[in-house]
């Protein structure tokens, strides 16, 4: 497996490239928008693809690469059901997967800094976020933190892990780079606590400064989605309600971007096709089945995926294939939900 641990002195943020193989998928958690640049150049010298971008939470200590690397890459963006951003690619739970070419990330809800705080668990590593930090634990006192959620997230969830797993925090300002969940139960000094109260207590007493970028971070961090304004403008979307009247006929054929499991736990529009964004350029070059679609059928093809991120930029790809007709649902199911369209299972 290729893993590298990479670090934002500025904001002592610690960014981490995973993938299988050289010249495979790759998948990257907590980037720093003014680190974007290096990760690009790691992922070109390394022959990787990224595929996906996950926040481990909304931050306040510093703007996410997530929309950069989005927009250079045309990757997958990923954060917590809970998240206060604006749009991200897929929204994810306690008990999904995040999933690339060899890889695969079971999710973990561990709120407590924030509400929307996740920690990504692979077969013998952690990555905690800012729920639990090499010998201290993340600030509970804004971004609707809970010092008694987060006793329950690391002492009822991480603390469960077993002894040798490796936890890779998304920030240090020690110098240290990994520390084992076993390690932190020993010599973690925030979980010497004997109860939950205790540990209120201590978290609500710490009178920490706001972080210095959180003016200028959050709000930042709130606005990432993909204008999907650009595309309509272009011709290129269709309301849920106008989807709706378009569904079942025989010119036209609304395609499914999501992936299996999003599919299985949401639902889908019945009688829609499925081909998942991440195999999108294969489909839509001569020859791949949406584009002989089109051609051979003059069928209009309509995108849609979880929130109208994925379909918006693969209506843009099929365009640039010459797919003319393609266009997308604004909003994605999510839209669509809103609008009482049917979904089977």
């Amino acid at each position: 497996m290729i893993f590298r641990q990479l670090f934002d002195s500025t904001s002592g943020t610690y960014t981490y490239l995973l993938a299988s193989r050289r010249g495979g998928e790759a998948l990257i958690i907590d980037p720093v928008l003014e680190r974007v640049e290096r990760y690009l150049q790691l992922v070109r010298e390394l022959d990787l693809r990224l595929v996906k971008a996950v926040d481990t939470h909304l931050h306040a200590d510093h703007v996410t690469g997530l929309g950069a690397l989005r927009d250079r890459t045309h990757c997958i963006t990923v954060m917590g059901e809970q998240t206060h951003a604006d749009v991200v690619s897929m929204r994810v739970a306690e008990g999904d997967r995040v999933e690339i070419e060899g890889v695969r990330l079971d999710v973990l809800y561990t709120p407590g800094h924030t509400d929307d705080s996740y920690s990504f668990l692979l077969a013998d590593r952690v990555f905690t976020g800012d729920t639990l930090l090499i010998r201290g634990t993340g600030r509970t006192d804004f971004q609707n933190g809970s010092p008694r959620a987060q006793y329950d997230s690391i002492f009822n969830k991480l603390m469960k892990l077993p002894d040798e797993t490796l936890v890779y925090p998304a920030h240090d300002y020690k110098g240290d780079t990994v520390s084992t969940i076993g390690e932190e139960k020993h010599f973690n000094p925030r979980l010497s606590v004997k109860s939950v109260d205790e540990y209120v207590d201590l978290m609500n007493n710490l009178k920490l400064p706001n972080p210095k970028m959180m003016d200028v971070a959050v709000p930042a961090n709130m606005q990432v989605g993909l204008r999907q304004e650009e595309i309509a403008r272009k011709g290129w979307a269709v309301s849920a309600a106008a989807a709706m009247a378009l569904r079942g006929r025989t010119d036209v054929a609304i395609v499914d971007l999501r992936e299996k499991s999003e599919r299985e736990k949401h639902g889908v529009i019945p009688g829609s096709l499925h081909a998942p964004y991440p195999a999108l350029s294969e489909h839509i070059a001569a020859g791949g089945m949406l584009h002989e679609l089109a051609a051979a059928t003059g069928k209009r093809i309509i995108f849609y995926c979880a929130f109208g991120e994925r379909s918006a930029m693969a209506v843009e790809a099929a365009q640039n294939a010459g797919l003319a007709s393609a266009c997308h649902i604004e909003g994605g199911v999510d839209a669509w939900k809103k609008a009482g369209g049917p979904l089977a299972r």
